[in-house]
Protein backbone atom coordinates (compact mmCIF):
# COMPACT_ATOMS: atom_id res chain seq x y z
CA UNK A 1 0.00 0.00 0.00
CA UNK A 2 1.18 3.50 -0.99
CA UNK A 3 1.05 5.99 2.31
CA UNK A 4 2.85 8.60 -0.30
CA UNK A 5 5.25 9.08 2.56
CA UNK A 6 8.82 8.95 0.66
CA UNK A 7 12.40 9.54 1.81
CA UNK A 8 15.32 11.22 -0.10
CA UNK A 9 17.97 8.87 -1.74
CA UNK A 10 21.51 8.49 -0.05
CA UNK A 11 24.44 8.80 -2.31
CA UNK A 12 27.38 6.32 -1.41
CA UNK A 13 30.48 8.03 -0.79
CA UNK A 14 34.46 7.52 -0.66
CA UNK A 15 36.26 7.94 2.09
CA UNK A 16 38.46 11.01 0.87
CA UNK A 17 35.38 12.70 0.09
CA UNK A 18 35.54 15.20 3.09
CA UNK A 19 38.64 16.50 2.69
CA UNK A 20 37.42 17.37 -1.12
CA UNK A 21 34.60 19.38 0.91
CA UNK A 22 37.20 21.06 2.71
CA UNK A 23 38.94 22.00 -0.56
CA UNK A 24 35.91 23.23 -2.07
CA UNK A 25 34.83 25.29 0.95
CA UNK A 26 38.59 26.85 0.43
CA UNK A 27 37.30 28.28 -3.16
CA UNK A 28 33.72 29.17 -1.80
CA UNK A 29 35.40 31.51 0.85
CA UNK A 30 37.48 32.88 -1.59
CA UNK A 31 34.87 33.92 -3.38
CA UNK A 32 32.65 35.62 -1.07
CA UNK A 33 35.30 36.42 1.83
CA UNK A 34 34.09 39.54 3.25
CA UNK A 35 30.38 38.16 4.01
CA UNK A 36 31.86 34.92 5.43
CA UNK A 37 34.52 36.27 7.37
CA UNK A 38 32.31 38.88 8.85
CA UNK A 39 30.27 36.14 10.01
CA UNK A 40 32.98 34.27 11.57
CA UNK A 41 34.06 36.80 13.06
CA UNK A 42 30.99 37.90 15.07
CA UNK A 43 30.34 34.51 15.93
CA UNK A 44 34.06 34.40 16.96
CA UNK A 45 33.34 37.54 19.20
CA UNK A 46 30.49 36.20 20.54
CA UNK A 47 31.99 33.28 21.42
CA UNK A 48 35.02 34.95 23.14
CA UNK A 49 32.13 37.41 25.00
CA UNK A 50 30.55 34.63 26.90
CA UNK A 51 33.85 32.71 28.21
CA UNK A 52 35.17 35.66 29.18
CA UNK A 53 31.84 36.73 31.31
CA UNK A 54 31.69 33.31 32.85
CA UNK A 55 36.07 33.18 33.13
CA UNK A 56 35.18 36.70 35.53
CA UNK A 57 33.25 35.01 37.84
CA UNK A 58 35.86 32.40 38.33
CA UNK A 59 34.03 29.95 36.84
CA UNK A 60 37.29 28.29 34.67
CA UNK A 61 35.54 24.90 34.42
CA UNK A 62 32.52 26.04 32.85
CA UNK A 63 34.66 28.35 29.81
CA UNK A 64 35.72 24.31 29.51
CA UNK A 65 32.27 22.99 29.30
CA UNK A 66 30.46 25.02 27.52
CA UNK A 67 33.96 25.28 24.51
CA UNK A 68 33.81 21.63 24.27
CA UNK A 69 30.12 21.40 24.34
CA UNK A 70 29.85 24.42 21.07
CA UNK A 71 30.23 21.69 18.78
CA UNK A 72 26.18 20.39 19.71
CA UNK A 73 24.84 23.76 18.68
CA UNK A 74 27.42 25.25 15.75
CA UNK A 75 24.85 23.81 13.38
CA UNK A 76 22.14 25.42 13.95
CA UNK A 77 24.54 28.35 14.50
CA UNK A 78 25.68 27.80 10.32
CA UNK A 79 22.69 28.83 9.21
CA UNK A 80 24.11 31.96 7.36
CA UNK A 81 27.19 29.53 5.82
CA UNK A 82 24.49 27.29 4.42
CA UNK A 83 23.11 30.17 2.73
CA UNK A 84 26.01 31.55 1.59
CA UNK A 85 27.14 27.73 0.17
CA UNK A 86 23.71 27.92 -1.36
CA UNK A 87 24.07 31.15 -2.82
CA UNK A 88 27.33 29.85 -4.43
CA UNK A 89 26.63 27.15 -6.20
CA UNK A 90 23.25 29.00 -7.90
CA UNK A 91 26.22 31.37 -8.76
CA UNK A 92 25.05 34.30 -6.86
CA UNK A 93 27.69 35.96 -4.28
CA UNK A 94 26.23 36.29 -1.24
CA UNK A 95 25.68 39.65 0.78
CA UNK A 96 26.25 40.19 4.59
CA UNK A 97 22.43 41.25 5.35
CA UNK A 98 21.68 37.72 3.33
CA UNK A 99 23.52 35.58 5.39
CA UNK A 100 22.97 37.45 8.66
CA UNK A 101 19.10 36.66 8.27
CA UNK A 102 17.60 33.70 6.42
CA UNK A 103 13.81 33.73 5.95
CA UNK A 104 13.93 30.19 5.25
CA UNK A 105 15.48 28.95 8.30
CA UNK A 106 12.44 30.83 9.94
CA UNK A 107 9.75 27.80 10.32
CA UNK A 108 8.99 25.32 13.07
CA UNK A 109 10.56 22.64 12.27
CA UNK A 110 14.08 24.31 11.69
CA UNK A 111 13.05 25.53 15.24
CA UNK A 112 12.30 22.09 16.54
CA UNK A 113 15.87 21.10 15.91
CA UNK A 114 17.16 24.08 17.27
CA UNK A 115 15.24 23.33 20.48
CA UNK A 116 16.44 19.71 20.55
CA UNK A 117 20.20 20.64 20.35
CA UNK A 118 19.88 23.07 22.84
CA UNK A 119 18.36 20.02 25.21
CA UNK A 120 21.47 18.09 24.13
CA UNK A 121 23.85 21.10 24.90
CA UNK A 122 21.77 21.43 28.18
CA UNK A 123 22.67 17.64 28.72
CA UNK A 124 26.08 17.76 27.90
CA UNK A 125 26.68 20.58 30.82
CA UNK A 126 24.80 18.79 33.24
CA UNK A 127 27.37 15.48 32.65
CA UNK A 128 30.16 17.37 32.56
CA UNK A 129 29.26 19.12 35.83
CA UNK A 130 28.92 15.39 37.49
CA UNK A 131 32.08 14.14 35.62
CA UNK A 132 34.07 17.17 37.27
CA UNK A 133 31.97 16.91 40.21
CA UNK A 134 32.79 13.11 40.92
CA UNK A 135 36.62 13.78 40.42
CA UNK A 136 37.43 16.18 42.87
CA UNK A 137 36.51 17.98 45.94
CA UNK A 138 37.89 21.12 44.95
CA UNK A 139 36.68 24.09 42.80
CA UNK A 140 39.18 25.37 40.05
CA UNK A 141 38.29 28.78 39.40
CA UNK A 142 41.17 30.08 37.43
CA UNK A 143 42.36 27.94 34.05
CA UNK A 144 45.56 27.35 35.33
CA UNK A 145 44.75 25.56 38.12
CA UNK A 146 42.06 23.99 36.28
CA UNK A 147 44.80 22.33 33.31
CA UNK A 148 46.74 21.34 36.55
CA UNK A 149 44.47 19.67 37.99
CA UNK A 150 43.50 17.97 34.84
CA UNK A 151 46.73 17.18 32.97
CA UNK A 152 48.74 16.85 36.21
CA UNK A 153 46.82 14.49 38.44
CA UNK A 154 45.64 10.87 38.20
CA UNK A 155 42.09 11.98 39.24
CA UNK A 156 42.55 14.79 36.47
CA UNK A 157 43.24 12.19 33.68
CA UNK A 158 40.91 9.94 35.02
CA UNK A 159 38.09 13.26 34.41
CA UNK A 160 39.64 14.07 30.48
CA UNK A 161 39.31 10.01 29.94
CA UNK A 162 35.54 9.56 30.71
CA UNK A 163 34.37 13.30 29.89
CA UNK A 164 36.29 12.74 26.01
CA UNK A 165 34.18 9.10 25.79
CA UNK A 166 30.91 10.43 26.94
CA UNK A 167 31.44 13.78 25.15
CA UNK A 168 32.39 11.69 22.02
CA UNK A 169 29.50 9.23 21.89
CA UNK A 170 27.16 12.06 22.76
CA UNK A 171 28.50 14.34 19.97
CA UNK A 172 28.56 11.18 17.38
CA UNK A 173 24.67 10.83 17.77
CA UNK A 174 24.43 14.64 17.54
CA UNK A 175 26.34 14.48 14.49
CA UNK A 176 24.41 11.95 13.03
CA UNK A 177 20.58 13.70 13.74
CA UNK A 178 22.43 17.10 11.78
CA UNK A 179 24.94 16.59 9.42
CA UNK A 180 22.14 16.56 6.95
CA UNK A 181 19.15 17.92 8.84
CA UNK A 182 20.08 21.28 9.49
CA UNK A 183 21.36 22.28 5.59
CA UNK A 184 18.09 20.08 4.79
CA UNK A 185 15.67 22.71 6.16
CA UNK A 186 17.11 25.29 5.13
CA UNK A 187 17.16 24.07 0.99
CA UNK A 188 13.95 21.77 1.15
CA UNK A 189 10.40 21.77 2.54
CA UNK A 190 10.82 18.96 4.87
CA UNK A 191 9.67 18.62 8.57
CA UNK A 192 12.46 17.91 11.04
CA UNK A 193 11.29 14.04 11.55
CA UNK A 194 11.99 13.42 7.60
CA UNK A 195 15.30 15.93 7.74
CA UNK A 196 17.04 13.85 11.00
CA UNK A 197 15.76 10.45 9.66
CA UNK A 198 17.74 11.21 6.73
CA UNK A 199 20.70 12.47 8.23
CA UNK A 200 20.87 8.97 10.28
CA UNK A 201 20.60 7.22 7.34
CA UNK A 202 23.35 9.11 5.27
CA UNK A 203 25.48 7.95 8.22
CA UNK A 204 24.52 4.72 8.55
CA UNK A 205 25.42 4.46 4.09
CA UNK A 206 28.36 6.38 4.59
CA UNK A 207 29.84 5.60 8.24
CA UNK A 208 33.98 5.53 7.18
CA UNK A 209 33.77 8.83 5.77
CA UNK A 210 31.23 10.19 7.90
CA UNK A 211 33.27 9.02 11.04
CA UNK A 212 36.40 10.64 9.74
CA UNK A 213 34.12 13.87 8.54
CA UNK A 214 33.37 14.52 12.47
CA UNK A 215 36.78 13.95 13.66
CA UNK A 216 37.67 16.52 11.33
CA UNK A 217 34.96 18.97 12.49
CA UNK A 218 35.94 18.12 15.93
CA UNK A 219 39.42 18.69 15.56
CA UNK A 220 39.11 22.19 13.72
CA UNK A 221 36.64 23.47 16.67
CA UNK A 222 39.17 21.97 19.38
CA UNK A 223 42.03 24.30 17.51
CA UNK A 224 39.28 27.47 17.34
CA UNK A 225 38.55 27.03 21.04
CA UNK A 226 42.34 26.59 21.90
CA UNK A 227 43.45 29.82 20.39
CA UNK A 228 40.41 32.09 22.29
CA UNK A 229 38.27 31.44 19.14
CA UNK A 230 40.09 33.84 17.41
CA UNK A 231 40.51 30.55 14.49
CA UNK A 232 37.08 30.58 14.67
CA UNK A 233 37.38 33.35 12.35
CA UNK A 234 38.04 31.42 9.61
CA UNK A 235 37.51 27.73 10.76
CA UNK A 236 33.46 28.64 11.17
CA UNK A 237 32.62 29.21 7.71
CA UNK A 238 34.49 26.68 6.19
CA UNK A 239 32.92 24.16 7.68
CA UNK A 240 29.45 25.37 7.22
CA UNK A 241 30.73 25.90 3.41
CA UNK A 242 32.00 22.41 3.57
CA UNK A 243 28.67 21.26 5.12
CA UNK A 244 26.30 22.48 2.52
CA UNK A 245 29.02 20.17 -0.04
CA UNK A 246 28.52 17.42 2.03
CA UNK A 247 24.61 17.65 2.29
CA UNK A 248 24.96 18.15 -1.58
CA UNK A 249 27.12 15.19 -2.18
CA UNK A 250 25.24 13.05 0.41
CA UNK A 251 20.88 13.84 -0.22
CA UNK A 252 19.68 12.60 -3.21
CA UNK A 253 15.67 13.63 -4.94
CA UNK A 254 13.09 11.34 -3.51
CA UNK A 255 13.42 8.01 -4.13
Amino acid sequence: MDIGFKLPSINRIGIAEPFRWLGGAVGDLVQAPAACLTYGLLLSAASLGLCYGIYRTNAAYWVLAISLGFVFIAPMMAMGIYEAGRRLEAGQKPQLGQILFVRQAVRQDTAYLGVVLMLIYMFWGQIAQIVYGLSTYQIHRTPQALFDFAFHSTDGLRMVAIGTVIGGVLAFITFSLVVVSAPMLLDRNENVFVAAVTSVRAVNANFGPLLLWALMISALMTLSALTGFIALIVVFPLLGLASWRAYRALVGARS
